[in-house]
C-alpha cells in the first residue's frame, strides 16, 4: 500500500501505485491531487452552474440522510417527532399556571401525578354510579314491582350501561382522549354537529342531575334525619307541604354548594373519596342487616296496609280511660287509640264506632331468615295515585301510592342508579395509560355497581315486608333501608346524605366546566359569553348559568319528577356513543382501531335500538322533549356552519345527496381521522387493452381496506377520433379487470397524441370536486437505463409533490401477491423520515386483506450517532402503542459515516456517463447504442439495479485479471476522462443509498414486503438520472419494495 495517506474530513484519499488493493476507506479517482495528497474536487472545464453544488473544499459524510436532505427540511427528525409525541400531555392547562412564569408551570407539570386504573377510572366511576337513588328509591321498587320484575327492570338498566361502557371503551381505546370526555368523543366520531348536540345533552345531563342530587338530599334530612326541621307544618300525608320544604331547603343547599365551587376549593375530589367510602360503609351495614338473624321494626297495619304517623307498637296500661286521652301524647297501635278512632271514623274499616277491621302490628323487617318472605314479594303490585292496593283506594291514614308506577317509570327513576359510566373518560387527562385504564376501569366498575344493584333487588325483596317497601317516603315508620341497616340507621342515612350532597357538588364543579369548552370551541355562537374565565380561574359566568338551571329542576321539587328528565338526558348521551362506535365499526375507517376488542357494531346497535325504546316506553313526552333539544342543537350548529364536516348519502336521492356531499367536501379538506386512501391509478394497456401489470390491480384491491375512492386512468396513444371503438374497448377491459379485483372506483380511457404529456396533466385533474384523489400510484420503470421513461416518472412525482398528493411507487410488481395468495412473514417499514404517517398507516391497511392478514409489521427507524437509540425505541414503542398499532419495533444506528471505495466509484461512473452523453448531445437512438457499448454480455450473476459501467468494470476485471478504474475502462474505451471526481452531494447522497440498502438487505432481504421513503425528487431536470440510480441503489436486491411519499399532511393521528 502506497504511503502517503491523507485525512480530509472524513474522507480518506490515498495515492495508489499499480497493483495496489484497494480498501474500503480507499478513493478510485486519479485525478489531479494537492500537495498533501488530497483529490481535488473541481476539474478546470466544469461549467459553474456544477461547481456551485460542490462543497468548497471536500467530499464528505456528515450528513448520514443525504438523500432525504430536502425533505428533512420541512419535514422533522424521526428522534423530534417521536420525542414530541412522548411529551404529549392531555391534560387541560391550569389557569394558574398559564399566567403564571414559564418556570412555574414546568415545575407544576413535572411535579403532577398521573393515576393508575383503580385510583383514576374504578373508584371515581364506582362513586359517581352509586347515589341517592340506591337507597331511597329502589326498595320502593321492589314493593309496586315485586322481586322478578324489579330485578328484571335493573337488569335492563345495568345492561343498557353495560354496553354503553363497551361502546365507550372501544371509542375511548382509539387514540388518546385528550381532556373533554364524551363530549370530544362524540365530536370526533360524529362530527361537530353531532359532538355539540352531544355536548349540550351531557351538560343538561349534569345540571338536572345536580338537581336530582340536592333534592334527594333534602329528602333524607327533612323526612328522615331532622323532621323537627320541616315548615309549613306536618309533611306526614301532605305533599304539598314535603314540596315546598324541598324548595326551600333545596334552593339553600344549592347555593351553598355553588358558593364552595365558585370559591374554587381544591377539595372537591378528597371529598369524594370520603363519600364513596361512606356509601361503600353504607352498603356493608345493609348487607350485614340483611343477614341479621332476630326480625325487627314493627310497623302499625291496617289491612295490610302501613299506617303513617310513626305509630308505636309497645304496649300501655289501660286502667284510667279518661286519663289515656287526656295525657298520652304517643300513638299506639291499638283499637281503642284515639288518634286511630278519629282518623279512621267513618271509613269502611270503622262503622257505629266499632272495628270492622281493627289495627295490628306486623314485622316490617323479618330479614333472609323468614324464607317466605321473598315469595310473598315475588309477585308485582303497581298502584296508581292515591292507591294502597290496585284498585283500592286508601282511607284514613294508610299509607298511599304518591305517583303512578309500571315498569317503564320505573325504570325512568332507576336508571339513574346506573349512571355516571362516563367518569373515567373525564380524567383521561390524568391517566397514566388512559387506553388502558378507561376500558378496564369502566368495565370493572360497571359490573362492580351492577352486581351490588341486583343483589340489593334481591336482599331488599328477601329481608323487608311488601307493606313497608311500599311506603316510598318512609312515613310510617322510616327509611326501610336505613332500619334494616346494622348496626345503626345512622350509617346509612348519613352516608346517603353525604353521597347526595357531594355528588351534587362534584356534577356541579363539572357541569361549567363542560359548558365552557363548547363555548370555546364556538360550535354555538350564543354561548361563547360563558367561555370567559372568572376572576379565580374558573367558568363564573357558567356556573350561574348552571346554578339557574338546577334551580328549574329545584322547584319541581319531586325526586320521581326530575330522575326521568335526568335518565333522557343520560339515554341520549349513550344512544349517541352507541351510534358513533357502530358507525365506525361498520364504516371501517382507516382511523378506526380501538384497542379494546371486546365489542361488535351489531352489539352497538342493539345498544342504541335499547337506549330509543327505553326512552320513549318510560315517558314519551320526556324523550321527545330530549330530542327536540339534540335536534335543535345539531340543526344550528349545522346552520351556523362547522369547521369539520361530515355528508352522507341516501340512494333514492342519489342525485341530490351527491350534488350535496360534493359541496360540501369542497368547502374543506377532510379531516385526518377521516383521512383514507384515494388512489389515482396509473395503469398501462397492452395491444389487447390488458392490463401489462395486471397484479398492480391486485395491489389496490388489497390496499382498499381504506375504503376510499380508485381511479384507474389509462392512455392510449393516437386521437380520439380515431380511436373512438378502441377506448371504449379499453375502458371495458379496464373495467372487467377492476371488477374482478373487486375495486371500487372508476375506470377511465382517454387517448391522446402523446402519453408523456398527458399523464401530468391526468395527476392534476382526475376526480370531481371533494372527491379528488389524494395518491398517486406508479409502477417503477424497470427499463428506465435503456429508454428515457425516468423523465416521466420523475416528472409525475414532481407534480404530485407540487400538489400535495402522496406517492405509492411498487418496484418488482411482478412478485407481488395475486389475491388468491396468502402472504406469511414479516410486512418491514423502513421509517427514514417522517411524512405524515402514511408509511405506517399502509402496512395497517394492507394487513386488514386476507392476502396479507397473517404477516407481522416490524417497523425499523433509523438513527445517527448522536441520538440517544434507547430513548427513541421507547418513543416509538409509545408511539406504535397510542396508534393501537401491533408493531415489533427497532432502531438502527448508521455508525460508520466514511465513505466506501464502492460508493465513490458508483457515484463517479455514474456522473461520468451522465456527463458524456451530455457533453456529446446524444440523440435517444445514439444514447442507446453508447449505453449498449458500455454494456457486455454478463458472465457473473446480473442485477438490474447495477449500473452498466461497473458491470462493464467487472468483466474487464475478470477478462485481464487486473484491477481496473473508471478512468481506466473510460480511457480503454477512447472516451475522454476531464471528469474524474464526483460531486460531493452525489457521493452523500450515493452513500445513504447504500449504506440504508446494506441495512435493508441484512435484516429485510427476506420480508414478505419492504416500505420505504420515497425521497424527494430533484430540482433539477439534469439530476434526474442521477436520482434514479440512488433508488435503484437503495432497492438493490429487494424482491417486493414499496416506495412511498407523503402528501405534505398528517393521515395518521393518536387521537381519537
Amino acid at each position: 500500500m502506497a504511503a502517503n495517506a491523507a485525512k480530509y474530513s472524513r474522507f480518506y484519499v490515498t495515492e495508489v501505485e499499480d497493483g495496489d488493493v484497494l480498501d474500503d476507506e480507499t478513493s478510485l479517482g486519479e485525478g489531479p491531487t494537492t500537495d498533501e495528497g488530497i483529490v481535488e474536487l473541481f476539474p478546470e472545464d466544469e461549467d459553474t452552474e456544477r461547481r456551485s453544488d460542490r462543497h468548497q473544499s471536500t467530499i464528505t459524510s456528515e450528513n448520514n440522510f443525504a438523500l432525504y436532505e430536502k425533505d428533512l427540511e420541512n419535514q422533522p427528525r424521526i428522534s423530534a417527532f417521536l420525542s414530541s409525541i412522548a411529551q404529549y400531555d392531555s391534560s387541560p392547562p391550569n389557569p394558574n399556571t398559564i399566567r403564571g412564569a414559564k418556570g412555574t408551570d414546568r415545575k407544576n407539570k413535572q411535579k403532577k401525578v398521573k393515576l393508575g386504573t383503580f385510583l383514576g377510572v374504578y373508584l371515581p366511576t364506582v362513586q359517581s354510579i352509586l347515589g341517592v337513588i340506591l337507597f331511597i328509591r329502589l326498595p320502593w321498587a321492589v314493593g309496586v314491582a315485586g322481586v322478578g320484575q324489579a330485578f328484571l327492570c335493573m337488569f335492563i338498566c345495568c345492561l343498557c350501561t353495560f354496553i354503553a361502557a363497551l361502546s365507550l371503551s372501544a371509542i375511548a381505546t382509539n387514540g388518546v382522549v385528550p381532556a373533554g370526555g364524551p363530549y370530544f368523543l362524540i365530536s370526533a366520531n360524529l362530527g361537530p354537529e353531532f359532538g355539540g348536540a352531544t355536548g349540550i345533552i351531557f351538560y343538561l345531563a349534569h345540571t338536572f342531575s345536580v338537581s336530582l342530587f340536592v333534592l334527594g338530599a333534602i329528602e333524607l334530612l327533612v323526612v328522615y334525619i331532622a323532621p323537627e326541621m320541616v315548615l309549613f307544618g306536618s309533611i306526614t300525608g301532605n305533599a304539598d307541604v314535603l314540596y315546598n320544604n324541598m324548595r326551600v331547603y333545596g334552593t339553600i343547599l344549592l347555593i351553598l354548594i355553588g358558593l364552595v365551587v365558585f370559591l374554587g376549593v381544591r377539595f372537591i375530589s378528597i371529598v369524594g373519596v370520603v363519600s364513596l367510602v361512606l356509601v361503600l360503609i353504607s352498603c356493608v351495614s345493609v348487607y350485614a342487616g340483611a343477614f341479621y338473624p332476630t326480625p325487627r321494626v314493627w310497623i302499625c297495619t291496617l289491612d295490610g296496609v302501613a299506617l303513617q304517623g310513626q305509630i308505636s307498637c309497645s304496649s300501655y296500661n289501660y286502667s284510667d280511660v279518661s286519663e289515656l286521652y287526656q295525657n298520652i301524647t304517643t300513638r299506639y297501635c291499638h283499637p281503642s287509640d284515639p288518634y286511630l278512632r278519629q282518623a279512621f271514623n267513618g271509613t269502611t274499616y270503622m262503622k257505629n264506632d266499632e272495628w270492622l277491621i281493627e289495627p295490628v302490628c306486623m314485622i316490617g323487617v323479618p330479614g333472609l331468615t323468614a324464607t317466605n318472605t321473598i315469595n310473598e314479594n315475588a309477585a308485582p303490585m303497581y298502584l296508581q295515585e292515591g292507591e294502597v292496593k290496585p284498585g283500592q283506594k286508601g282511607e284514613g291514614i294508610q299509607v298511599k301510592a304518591t305517583i303512578d308506577a309500571d315498569f317503564f317509570i320505573l325504570v325512568g327513576i332507576l336508571f339513574n342508579a346506573v349512571t355516571g359510566i362516563m367518569a373515567g373518560s373525564s380524567r383521561s387527562g390524568d391517566l397514566k395509560d388512559a387506553q388502558k385504564s378507561i376500558p378496564m376501569g369502566t368495565i370493572l366498575a360497571t359490573l362492580t355497581t351492577s352486581m351490588l344493584s341486583l343483589s340489593c333487588v334481591l336482599i331488599f325483596g328477601g329481608t323487608v315486608s311488601r307493606f313497608y317497601l311500599q311506603d316510598q317516603l318512609g312515613s310510617s315508620v322510616g327509611l326501610p333501608v336505613a332500619l334494616m341497616a346494622w348496626p345503626s340507621k345512622w350509617v346509612v342515612l348519613i352516608g346517603a346524605f353525604v353521597a347526595s350532597t357531594v355528588a351534587g357538588l362534584q356534577s356541579l364543579a363539572s357541569a361549567p366546566k363542560l359548558l365552557q369548552a363548547i363555548a370555546n370551541d364556538h360550535l354555538i355562537p350564543v354561548l361563547n359569553y360563558f367561555g370567559r374565565p372568572g376572576f379565580n380561574g374558573e367558568p363564573t359566568l357558567a356556573l350561574l348559568l348552571t346554578v339557574c338551571l338546577a334551580e328549574v329542576g329545584v322547584l319541581i321539587a319531586s325526586v320521581d319528577s326530575v330522575a326521568p328528565i335526568s335518565t333522557m338526558f343520560f339515554l341520549i348521551l349513550d344512544l349517541l356513543v352507541h351510534l358513533a362506535c357502530t358507525l365506525q365499526s361498520f364504516l371501517k375507517a382507516p382511523n378506526w382501531r380501538p384497542r379494546f376488542h371486546y365489542y361488535h357494531w351489531t352489539v352497538s346497535l342493539f345498544g342504541a335500538i335499547l337506549c330509543i325504546v327505553l326512552m320513549f316506553f318510560s315517558g314519551w313526552y320526556y324523550a321527545l322533549s330530549a330530542l327536540a333539544v339534540t335536534l335543535l342543537v345539531y340543526k344550528y350548529i349545522e346552520y351556523r356552519g362547522a369547521e369539520k364536516e361530515w355528508g352522507d348519502g341516501i340512494r333514492g336521492l342519489s342525485l341530490q345527496a351527491a350534488r350535496y356531499s360534493l359541496l360540501k367536501l369542497e368547502e374543506t379538506p377532510p379531516h385526518t381521522k377521516n383521512w383514507r386512501p384515494q388512489v389515482l391509478v396509473l395503469c398501462k394497456l397492452d395491444r389487447n387493452f390488458i392490463p401489462a401489470q395486471p397484479k398492480l390491480l391486485s395491489f389496490i384491491s388489497q390496499l382498499k381496506a381504506g375504503k376510499g375512492l380508485a381511479l384507474i386512468y389509462s392512455v392510449l396513444e393516437g386521437t380520439y377520433t380515431n380511436n373512438v371503438a378502441e377506448t371504449s374497448a379499453a375502458k371495458l377491459s379496464l373495467k372487467r379487470f377492476s371488477d374482478e379485483n373487486k375495486i371500487e372506483g372508476f375506470c377511465t380511457v382517454v387517448a391522446a397524441p402523446n402519453v408523456a404529456t398527458t399523464l401530468p396533466i391526468i395527476v392534476q385533474g382526475a376526480g370531481l370536486g371533494g372527491m379528488k384523489h389524494n395518491t398517486v400510484v406508479i409502477l417503477w420503470p424497470d427499463n428506465w437505463k435503456t429508454k428515457q421513461s425516468w423523465e416521466l416518472f420523475v416528472g409525475i412525482i414532481r407534480i404530485a409533490a407540487c400538489a400535495q398528493l402522496a406517492v405509492l411507487v411498487p418496484k418488482g410488481i411482478d412478485w407481488f401477491p395475486s389475491k388468491k395468495d396468502k402472504m406469511k412473514g414479516n410486512i418491514d417499514v423502513w421509517w427514514v423520515v417522517h411524512d405524515g404517517g402514511l408509511l405506517m398507516l399502509l402496512p395497517f391497511l394492507l394487513k386488514q386483506h386476507k392476502v396479507w392478514k397473517q404477516c407481522t409489521l416490524r417497523i425499523f427507524t433509523v438513527a445517527e450517532p448522536t441520538d440517544n437509540s434507547i430513548q427513541i425505541k421507547k418513543d416509538l414503542e409509545n408511539f406504535m402503542y397510542q396508534l393501537r398499532l401491533n408493531a415489533v419495533v427497532s432502531v438502527v444506528e448508521l455508525m460508520d459515516s466514511d465513505i466506501s471505495a464502492y460508493t465513490y466509484e458508483r457515484t463517479l461512473v455514474m456522473e461520468q456517463r451522465n456527463y458524456f452523453l451530455q457533453r456529446l448531445n446524444l440523440n435517444r437512438k445514439e444514447r442507446s447504442r453508447e449505453v449498449g457499448l458500455m454494456k457486455r454480455p454478463s458472465v457473473i450473476p446480473h442485477e438490474d439495479t447495477e449500473d452498466s459501467s461497473v458491470q462493464a468494470i467487472k468483466m474487464s476485471e475478470l477478462q485481464t485479471g487486473e484491477t481496473t478504474t473508471p478512468a481506466e475502462f473510460h480511457n480503454h474505451q477512447g472516451m475522454d476522462t476531464t471528469l474524474t471526481t464526483p460531486m460531493e452531494a452525489n457521493v452523500r447522497r450515493m452513500n445513504t443509498s447504500v449504506k440504508l440498502n446494506e441495512m435493508i438487505k441484512k435484516t429485510s432481504t427476506d420480508a414478505a414486503l419492504v416500505i420505504v421513503n420515497l425521497p424527494s425528487p430533484p430540482k433539477h431536470k439534469e439530476d434526474e438520472k442521477n436520482y434514479m440510480e440512488f433508488l435503484d441503489v437503495l432497492t438493490e436486491g429487494l424482491q417486493r419494495v414499496l416506495l412511498v411519499r407523503g402528501g405534505g399532511r398528517e393521515v395518521i393521528t393518536i387521537f381519537s
